[in-house]
């Protein structure tokens, strides 16, 4: 089944150099060679005493070999949500975890994806020209060259063709085309030629239709991860001329299947219940939308012959003007055939039992669907989640089991937004709402050498300090130690969680508390064909040392919170970041000179501050005299801390955000909103009644997490 076994060569120096070795070059009994030599390792560690034993296992069992390994046979074919290949993909995890000796689930749905289709974009006047529509292929990169390469596209697009002058509108902004509309474009029947960045590519198609707009060209500006910030690909890491980023363009008020929207998608020929929307009725994008490379793009941009030029911020990396018309004599020619259609998916769990509170769960996850070989988004995950399997399944053939369940999610259909995972939380609400503990996403977390991490409030010290266990592989001194390198700050940088990848659905819907942690780095060419296994061992890391570390790491954590009596919540975190959150929102108000937050809600966030620590205080002192029943009700308490936050009228730009503290920003999809419901008001110019509703939204869910922390250190 495995392809290649991998040999590291161990030099002087200690730097470690991976070859690759044909698995005929091996004895015919290699396999059962290499599963003895992992019973007679198990075997020899029977000691799980303390936390300490068991985290010094999770620092030294995960290795190099392990990791490239799984990265290698997860990217060996592009595996697009909804076919064969990913199949493949899904059946190759689930044989890695039942062989490590989890239990194994699969999770099916009949969703609704696109396919690539047909795509032409072509110049035909003044001249004509038809455009590339997908990546050079690279001789000293095989990948490349694979048969299975879809050109580029845009799921979700409309499908049509239209021929039409060319208007551009820099990151496709809302902000972007009202500035057009000011200086006088006028976009309605005009082609847009917007560039990658300033918000998620949807919004750009949503914008540009509400404009008036026939139809969207998405490019990569060379300024914006191509030639203008180094070399390019095969020669660095930035996009080359015919890179083409692909993606979802969805941008419904919900996330997951967009035909059943609050409910679980499941087989249709094992439940007919489902109500599922017509397609017609789904606000999906109507005009054609497709992405090009910059290379392509130059041609449209040389052509482009309108007086008016960008403004300077509008200006890219081509060395030419920036116009924003192209004038009537340049036309340009965009037709998309996009099919659309029920396709299975399925969620893979792996569950390692615990053994003292199995309902109390700690899940990982990250999706292993991606637009081409995926080898950094989202499969370097992956990888580093099966290495942790297989960590985790050899101490519990030695007999280790952490007191709560930990679960490993490897997610679906990410890629079209957020699907799987959606419809996995849809599914089995009520069961999560009663037993997640903490949910760590692990989408393209081993991509370079700079640790970072973004949480909800409850995490960021658990975070924090599992960085203090594990060294960084380059620099001898720990992950916290490359983190926090501020000596005028009190911890390191540590981010809130906005939107693009699997946390959405947990934590803003709901209301699991929830992280997002990796060894990142710069990666230009995500979403294209040159994502590959070749690239990621040339560019990225070709020792395969970042991929363990990361895996200690993230065993560390869930280990933590798993095998800790009281959940360790970060109790106090919820006040004092209410009270920042509070305060961003004041300064934003007066930027718009709007009304500001109640001052009654900063009383109240600075008294949950003092409770929260004051819990942390008394449950720390007394964990040693509680009794077991005590301890199940605090936990239970605890883990619905973060529910006080949501609220069954959700958003008032879509109820399925139900998350009152935390969201997407729901103008660009990337960004984060803190208090989205007053955030949200501000940026709208609501009324003042709204805001008012708002703020007493706010203050209800704050008083319901006041009332959960007086609780807690009475022991329930």
């Amino acid at each position: 089944m495995v392809a290649y076994l991998i040999t590291l060569t161990v030099l002087l120096t200690g730097a470690t150099v991976g070859k690759i070795v044909p698995l005929q070059q091996f004895p015919a009994d290699s396999t059962a060679v290499a599963a003895d030599t992992a019973q007679q390792t198990a075997e020899q560690v029977t000691d799980f005493s303390g936390q300490q034993r068991v985290e010094d296992l999770l620092r030294s069992r995960p290795q190099p070999e392990a990791f490239r390994g799984h990265l290698y046979e997860l990217t060996r074919h592009p595996h697009r949500a909804g076919t064969a290949r990913n199949r493949e993909v899904r059946d190759y995890i689930t044989e890695v975890s039942r062989q490590a000796g989890l239990e194994v689930a699969h999770y099916d749905y009949d969703v609704w994806l696109a396919e690539p289709g047909e795509v032409r974009v072509s110049i035909v006047s003044p001249d004509t020209l038809h455009l590339p529509l997908t990546e050079r292929v690279v001789g000293i990169d095989p990948d490349t060259g694979h048969p299975e390469l879809p050109h580029g596209w845009n799921a979700y697009s409309g499908s049509g063709e239209v021929t039409a002058e060319v208007v551009y509108a820099n990151y496709g902004r809302r902000e972007d085309f009202a500035l057009l509309a000011e200086m006088g474009i006028d976009v309605r029947g005009k082609i847009v030629l917007a560039r990658y960045g300033g918000n998620f590519r949807g919004f750009k198609a949503k914008y540009a239709e509400a404009a008036g707009a026939s139809g969207l060209i998405i490019y990569t500006d060379p300024a914006n991860g191509g030639y203008v910030n180094g070399p390019v690909y095969p020669d660095g890491i930035y996009s080359s001329a015919s890179a083409i980023q692909r993606g979802s363009l969805l941008t419904l008020n919900y996330f997951g299947d967009p035909l059943t929207p609050f409910e679980a998608a499941l087989p249709v020929e094992t439940d007919s219940t489902v109500r599922r929307l017509h397609p017609d009725d789904v606000d999906f994008h109507t005009i054609p939308v497709t992405p090009i490379g910059y290379g392509a793009a130059e041609y449209i941009f040389t052509r482009m012959l309108g007086e008016r030029l960008a403004p300077e911020s509008w200006r890219g990396g081509f060395p030419f003007p920036y116009r924003l018309t192209g004038g009537r004599d340049l036309l340009v020619h965009l037709s998309v055939n996009q099919p659309q259609g029920l396709k299975p998916i399925t969620n893979v769990v792996a569950t390692v039992q615990g053994s003292e509170f199995p309902d109390e769960w700690i899940i990982l996850g990250s999706h292993y669907d991606a637009w081409g070989f995926g080898t950094t988004d989202p499969n370097s995950g992956t990888a580093m989640l099966l290495t942790l399997t297989e960590t985790l399944g050899e101490m519990v053939r030695a007999g280790y089991a952490p007191r709560r369940s930990i679960k490993i999610a490897h997610w679906d259909a990410e890629e079209y937004l957020m699907i799987g995972s959606t419809e996995w939380v849809e599914q089995l609400r009520e069961e999560l709402g009663a037993k997640a503990v903490a949910y760590i996403n692990a989408d393209m977390s081993v991509t370079g050498s700079r640790f970072g991490a973004s949480a909800s409030p409850s995490l960021k010290q658990a975070v924090i300090d599992a960085s203090k266990a594990v060294m960084h592989p380059d620099t001898g001194g720990s992950l916290y130690e490359s983190w926090h390198q501020n000596p005028d700050t009190a911890e390191p940088p540590i981010g809130n969680l906005g939107g693009g990848s699997d946390h959405v659905p947990l934590y803003m819907h709901a209301g699991i508390p929830s992280t997002s942690v990796g060894l990142y780095g710069s990666v230009p060419i995500y979403h294209t064909n040159y994502d590959t296994f070749w690239f990621y061992e040339t560019h990225l890391d070709s020792t395969f040392r970042y991929g363990p570390a990361l895996t200690a790491y993230y065993g560390i954590l869930s280990t933590r919170l798993a095998n800790a009596p009281i959940i360790p919540y970060d109790l106090g975190r919820y006040g004092s970041d209410l009270h920042h959150h509070l305060n961003t929102l004041n300064i934003r108000a007066r930027e718009l000179d709007r009304q500001t937050v109640p001052d009654d809600l900063f009383i109240l966030a600075d008294t949950l501050a003092l409770l929260g620590r004051q819990a942390e205080t008394e449950l720390r002192q007394r964990t040693e005299t509680l009794s077991p029943e005590n301890i199940v009700c605090i936990n239970r308490e605890l883990i619905q801390l973060e529910r006080t936050f949501l609220d069954e009228q959700g958003m008032p730009f879509g109820g399925w955000f139900r998350s009152v503290y935390a969201s997407i920003n729901p103008f660009d999809g990337y960004a984060n909103w803190m208090l989205p419901g007053l955030r949200y008001t501000l940026e709208e110019s609501g009324t003042r009644e709204e805001f008012d509703t708002q703020a007493e939204v706010l203050r209800q869910a704050m008083l319901r997490l006041k009332n959960h922390l007086e609780k807690l250190p009475s022991g329930c």
